[in-house]
């Protein structure tokens, strides 16, 4: 039996089942429907047992090896053995560019929305991302593509056991994992962060530092390798997307969605085009402290593009792509280890038109994640935030999916060409990263149109504001 009825019950049902292995496994505090005494009183999400009857691969899954949050196949302990096979597994699987579940949902199409996770090594907010998207509506529709730049059984495996949707992975070749002791690593011969100029020159170590002086760390420089890496795999040279002109939504494993991310992309995408001509990409994300779905469940705000405030869960094109890929030199060369900040400064010092947003005021996707590379605490559970997120989301289960949004006008505001965080300045990490840039010529199947918004909806209304 298949169509969109039934696979939508049997996603319902696992997603049930998920979320009650995974707050079990974490020893979440109990909730109720009503309020309890005592302070910080949480709200019911405990499932419906009527639909407990099935039991999706992930739930077991996520019963394995509770409490692993960090990677037990670290770099630094592999012999020279083990990373050869890592790197004969990596090559084996990037020429089998292979989709999971494409017989039970289909092929790709253009216009199919295609959803990109960066992977480290933290499988705990990862098996929470794909909790949320499991419940998410007309998940069945995407193509779910995970990005590592870790290679780790555990986090293969969890993977592999998705079958709400299509799925596939990639691997990125030139990380710190495959290469420990060379560049991108840090080899035995590289300068020191901290070693002055006299001293490297004296010394003849290798590297140059950046514009406050500091020679390159390696665990700050892999993360926007890798972005730069997979956004040019994903538009440029993957076959099954050949032919794809529609959305790609940018997520790391440490985010969550709501279940109507999806209905809300798209309600915003077909708007586009006449609210807001000049806007480049949809923000599903922000990094509010205070939810306010009553007042924002349904406001999109046009705003500049800004890295700090819209880097989460955003999504372009590859008419936007073409645009970015264009600036790939200033966005390989300016000294900054961070993705986000390059983008912006590509933004203001390279586009012709700078990038402008539509973002969520009610946001779609969350950051559960505490711990990674600049955050490193004793606790990285991330049970507090998560549960900070299932009870707004439960509050505002009735605003949920809107038949219509309220697009307003930010105010504007002066943003300055960003100077650079440094952590950038050895010329090898420009020379890798430029050299990840696939060039397509005219006759290429990537060549795209303009944007086209999705076909329309009777249900569509919006109403445009001048300030919010």
């Amino acid at each position: 039996m298949r169509g969109s009825g039934w696979g939508r019950f049997v996603r319902v049902v696992g997603v049930v089942v998920v979320l009650s292995v995974a707050w079990l496994q974490l020893s979440l505090a109990p909730l109720s429907h009503e309020p309890t005494a005592g302070v910080g009183a949480q709200e019911s999400l405990e499932p419906d047992p009527s639909l407990l009857q099935r039991v999706n691969p992930i739930a077991k899954f996520l019963s394995l090896n509770n409490g692993k949050n960090q990677n037990t196949t670290q770099a630094s302990s592999l012999n020279n053995e083990q990373i050869e096979e890592i790197k004969e597994q990596i090559q084996l699987r990037s020429g089998n560019e292979t989709i999971l579940n494409e017989e039970l949902f289909g092929p790709v199409q253009q216009e199919t929305v295609v959803i990109v996770v960066q992977v480290h090594d933290r499988l705990e907010y990862l098996r929470h991302l794909i909790v949320s998207l499991a419940q998410a509506r007309d998940i069945d529709t995407v193509l779910l593509i995970f990005s590592h730049d870790v290679f780790d059984d555990e986090i293969n495996k969890l993977v592999t056991t998705i079958d709400f949707c299509k799925v596939m992975q990639i691997f990125y070749p030139m990380s710190l994992q495959t290469h420990p002791r060379e560049f991108p690593g840090e080899g035995p011969n590289d300068c020191t962060r901290n070693m002055n100029k006299e001293k490297a020159a004296y010394q003849g170590c290798i590297g140059d530092p950046d514009l406050y002086g500091h020679y390159r760390e390696a665990r700050f420089t892999q993360t926007k390798h890798h972005w730069w890496w997979k956004a040019n795999k994903v538009f440029d040279d993957l076959w099954p997307l050949k032919n794809h002109t529609g959305l790609v939504l940018f997520l790391e494993e440490d985010h969550y969605v709501a279940e109507d991310f999806l209905h809300m992309l798209k309600l915003v995408y077909r708007t586009m085009p006449y609210a807001c001509p000049k806007c480049h990409l949809i923000t599903l994300g922000t990094y509010v402290k205070n939810l306010n779905y009553n007042a924002d469940s349904r406001k999109v705000e046009i705003t500049q593009w800004i890295s700090s405030k819209h880097n989460m869960g955003f999504v372009f094109n590859h008419t936007v792509w073409k645009r970015l890929k264009a600036c790939g030199t200033e966005f390989c060369n300016h000294d900054d280890y961070n993705w986000d900040w390059s983008l912006q400064y590509v933004s203001m010092a390279c586009l012709k038109d700078k990038l402008f947003t539509m973002m969520l005021r009610g946001p779609r996707v969350f950051h559960i994640g505490d711990c990674g590379v600049h955050h490193k605490k004793k606790d990285c559970s991330s049970k507090i935030i998560l549960n900070k997120v299932h009870r707004a989301l439960h509050s505002a289960q009735r605003l949920l999916f809107p038949r219509q949004i309220l697009v307003a006008h930010g105010t504007p505001k002066k943003v300055k060409k960003p100077k650079g965080n440094g952590g950038w300045g050895d010329q090898r990490d420009q020379a890798l990263c430029r050299s990840f840039t696939f060039i397509s010529g005219p006759s290429s199947p990537f060549a795209t149109s303009q944007m086209q918004p999705l076909e329309s909806s009777n249900s569509l209304s919006i109403t445009v504001k001048k300030r919010v």
